[in-house]
């Protein structure tokens, strides 16, 4: 599942330019490297570089958002062929050049909130600039650091023999490590992730890419962030107008919840039971009628393949919900299967009404994501 924009259920996705003039900061070694918006910023070639598309996009390459210069023309050239390039109706409006690095080896490290331990977890793979969830999970080494105490040095020494580093990397690594903990801390992040961390001819460790999430809440300690031009979809703009929290994804199955932290364990369980979500779409805890259809009208217009709502109602009545559902599904004539999880206050009743209408309704969440799954 590919994010798209800058806010996601409460955290900042910064784009890799920024993410690596924060690395920067901290003393994290990076290719040298600038941005440009237009062909006119463009600098003389001194060193082969590679252009790079600024999106919040993973797989840039293989949907050639990457390309390489040797010479001034070529420079140039993919500059133009990149700027203003459409990638799943994201337009790209920056590009980073950047030195070319020589790679001897890929290593993947990532410092990330473990939300059941309440703590941050160190990720490091020998296996780099692939997705980290392609990797056997016997080559990935992964330890809880207490917050109360920090990083600590012997985590990095038994991440470095894990990954087989000599001694020379080793040391290298975790000076990096510490840095990175730095940056984590520093900046507030939920994730600092570097895929890959290159090993070049020369043995050096550079982090060739660089992607920091930082927690929106404390975003009042980091005014320095451009937030007021979040990169979105025309229809994550309509919704955002519309007052909703919406995001679209990449997969088939749309998503109505109530609360932000159901939705994305809604996201979650889809993705467990191999269902790909098409959006994230908060309702917030209401059963008003025009936030409900509206709320369908929004998610119809992603055009997925099928539509599960999952409401857990407090304060929410279930039947008052239900009965809206059937009327948005009169409204908009809706020819896709609709599959509901209905929980709190009025359930049965809500759930009677939906199965006199012919919807689908289930008591608990697990049996809804696997049958919204099997519907098409």
């Amino acid at each position: 599942m590919t994010l798209c924009n800058h806010w996601y259920g409460g955290i900042l996705n910064l784009y890799e330019y920024m993410g690596k003039d924060i690395f920067r900061q901290y003393g994290i070694p990076v290719p040298n490297g600038y941005v440009v918006s237009s062909v006119d910023e463009v600098r003389k070639l001194t060193n082969p570089v590679a252009v790079k598309s600024q999106i919040l996009l993973g797989g840039r390459g293989k949907a050639g958002g990457i390309k390489f210069a040797k010479t001034d023309q070529e420079l140039k050239d993919a500059v133009k062929s990149l700027l203003g390039t459409k990638v799943r109706n994201l337009t790209v409006t920056k590009v980073l050049i950047e030195d070319m690095l020589s790679i001897k080896h890929e290593y993947y490290v990532s410092i990330a909130l473990n939300r059941s331990a309440r703590s941050p977890t160190l990720i490091a793979s020998a296996m780099g600039g692939v997705e980290i969830e392609t990797v056997p999970d016997e080559k990935i080494f992964k330890r809880i650091i207490d917050p109360s105490l920090g990083y600590s040095d012997f985590i990095g020494r038994e991440a470095s023999t894990f990954m087989g580093l000599s001694p020379d990397l080793s040391k290298q690594f975790l000076d990096l490590l510490k840095k990175l903990y730095n940056v984590y801390r520093g900046e507030d992040a939920e994730l600092v992730e570097i895929n890959p961390l290159v090993e070049t001819n020369d043995g050096k460790l550079i982090a060739a890419d660089a992607k920091v999430v930082i927690d929106s809440d404390a975003m009042f300690r980091h005014r320095e962030f451009d937030i007021k031009d979040p990169e979105k979809t025309p229809l994550e703009l309509k919704a955002e107008s519309k007052g909703y929290a919406f995001v679209e994804l990449d997969g088939d199955i749309g998503v109505i919840a109530n609360g932000a932290g159901l939705t994305m364990a809604t996201l979650d369980a889809l993705l467990l039971h191999k269902g790909r979500p098409r959006n994230f779409l908060d309702l917030g805890g209401t059963d008003n009628v025009d936030i409900v259809v509206n709320a369908f009208d929004l998610v119809l217009e992603a055009k997925p393949k099928a539509i599960l709502v999952n409401i857990f109602g407090g304060v929410t009545k279930c039947d008052t919900v239900a009965q809206v559902i059937v009327d948005a599904n009169k409204k908009f004539d809706i020819k896709i299967p609709i599959v509901v999880r209905l929980s709190g206050v009025h359930e049965e009743e809500g759930r009677q009404i939906l199965k006199e209408n012919g919807i689908e309704a289930f008591s608990e969440m697990m049996p809804a994501i696997e049958r919204v799954t099997k519907v098409f």
